[in-house]
């Protein structure tokens, strides 16, 4: 039977290794890359080329890409757009080919790059992804981007979720896919209550960044994922 497991943050990854190469990863980063990502593709980006450091976003700005760039959930200064997934609504993005960096989101799709594929996958996009992966042989890897080596409470949420629609179909190995599966039973009926206290929600809130956290926490609003393709990210509707 094919298996889904939970890797807590990509400082964990090393562990995974071995089974990489035969399985799909998905890379989940909740608040707020991975949100923009779906959002942006939603409404009609033609690829988004994510990249670990500001210095390869900056390059890549160099040679004509619109670039995204966020560090401790605001945005570096001399770059085109931040990390509120409201900004990748905007018509004059359709067709556009955009280069990100992210505190957490890109690096986790970077270090993933050995796997068979990687998707991106949100609370937005989660019935895709879950639809999708039904119609695949290969395990499945949830990759929860966290926060600079520390597990977060959102993105293992997102994992639960996840592991909730598929638990019929893949064999849950590890105690990492069982608690996460575990907590949104617990956090799904009222999901904004149950992050109110996390660390991520709160850091948000100080900078007043209210309105992306409820966006974020809401499922199936889209049916596309971007899958990584090469370097860059494009659509793949389902």
């Amino acid at each position: 039977m094919k298996t889904i497991d939970v890797c807590l943050t990509p400082d964990l990854l090393h562990l995974h290794t071995d089974s990489l190469e035969n399985s799909i990863v998905v890379v989940a980063d909740v608040f707020r890359a991975t949100s923009c990502m779906v959002t942006a593709f939603a409404h009609g980006v033609n690829s988004i080329t994510p990249v670990a450091t500001i210095e390869e976003c900056s390059q890549l700005q160099s040679r004509g890409y619109l670039a995204a760039a966020e560090r401790n959930a605001q945005k570096v200064e001399g770059f085109d757009l931040d990390n509120s997934p409201f900004s990748y609504m905007d018509e004059r993005l359709i067709g556009a080919n955009i280069a990100m960096t992210t505190t957490n989101g890109t690096y986790a799709i970077t270090r993933s790059r050995n796997a068979v594929k990687v998707l991106v996958g949100s609370f937005l996009n989660l019935e895709a992804v879950v639809r999708f992966l039904q119609g695949e042989r290969y395990d499945v890897l949830i990759l929860c981007a966290g926060w600079k080596g520390r597990v977060n409470l959102e993105d293992t949420l997102f994992a639960g979720a996840l592991i909730e629609r598929l638990k019929d179909e893949y064999m849950i190995p590890e105690d990492s896919g069982l608690m996460a599966w575990r907590l949104y039973a617990q956090a799904k009926n009222d999901l904004p209550a149950y992050l109110a206290p996390s660390s991520h929600v709160r850091r948000l809130h100080r900078l007043s960044i209210h309105k992306d956290i409820i966006y974020c926490l809401q499922h199936d609003l889209y049916d596309v994922i971007p899958v990584l393709r090469g370097s860059a990210l494009v659509s793949m509707e389902v």
